[in-house]
């Protein structure tokens, strides 16, 4: 190694070393969690599989904001959205089990991302309790959970925003999420269903038509043997009667009355407060 002084040499050994030692702690190692089947649901035309996420109303100077947690079920893309001041378990279990409680048909699977909000122990023992099969998002395939995704912006964010709602106001827009918005969103808000084909290239594609818009209530309605994935309790009977309560367009606002009040209320105890 002609032409390199020995401290240069000695220099180069450091900084080797230095590498070795940075290298054998900083190299992050994946942690295998056993909870959950990391694979995209198959619901095969059945109703009861359920694409779950979650979206934060924001910070403001360090506070946190209340989480929403958004459940969509694959094929009928009925809704429903809860508020919670947080994604701790104590929060976090009560709106898991009224969700279920929400969809007029039996819950079969529950999917979501990694997150450790939905992967850990208490909601797999809730889940197991309930008989619901637990799956999660696979590594670097995006649109495992991107129906939930989708519906974060065209639903939760539409008529949420994505201004800071602090955390104590989390009981009044969950009156709002379950009471109005996730009603209006299931029997009067219509929806894209796309029919699948396979192109010459053998690849499955989606088309988008204009006939097959229709609300998620409409959807379940439309299924063969419909009736049959109903939960105890539930009837189409009672089903058509929300559905008729009102037209599209009163429902609608109503939603944005409900949306106003629910903000001036929260504007105004947080000018009181200052």
């Amino acid at each position: 190694m002609a032409g390199i002084s020995n401290g240069h040499l000695y220099n180069l050994r450091q900084h080797k070393t230095y590498q070795a030692k940075r290298g054998s702690f900083d190299k992050t190692r994946p942690t295998k969690v056993n909870i959950g089947e990391r694979r995209k649901p198959s619901p095969d035309g059945s109703p009861g599989y359920l694409r779950v996420d979650s979206v934060h109303q924001g910070d403001l100077d360090g506070i946190k904001g209340v989480y929403l947690i958004n459940a969509v079920d694959e094929v009928t893309q009925f809704q429903a959205v809860f508020a919670v001041e947080r994604i701790s378990e104590a929060f976090l279990l009560p709106v898991l089990e009224a969700m279920m409680d929400a969809f007029p048909f039996v819950t079969k699977s529950f999917h979501s991302d990694n997150g450790s909000e939905y992967i850990n122990h208490q909601v797999a023992k809730l889940l197991e309790k309930l008989r619901i099969e637990q799956t999660k998002s696979r590594s670097r395939k995006t649109n495992d959970n991107a129906l939930a995704e989708s519906k974060n912006a065209s639903t939760v964010r539409k008529y949420l925003g994505y201004s800071h709602i602090p955390q104590q106001f989390a009981s009044q827009v969950n009156a709002f999420t379950v009471e109005v918005l996730s009603p209006y969103l299931n029997f009067h808000r219509p929806c894209h269903f796309p029919k699948e084909y396979q192109d010459k290239k053998g690849k499955i594609r989606k088309r988008y038509c204009y006939q097959d818009m229709m609300t998620p209530y409409e959807k379940f309605r439309s299924l063969p043997e419909a009736k049959g994935y109903l939960k105890p309790g539930a009837s189409f009977e009672k089903l058509d009667a929300l559905a008729a309560q009102c037209s599209d367009n009163d429902a609608a606002q109503h939603l944005n009355k409900a949306r106003a009040e629910l903000f001036q209320s929260i504007n105004k105890s947080q000018q009181s407060a200052a």
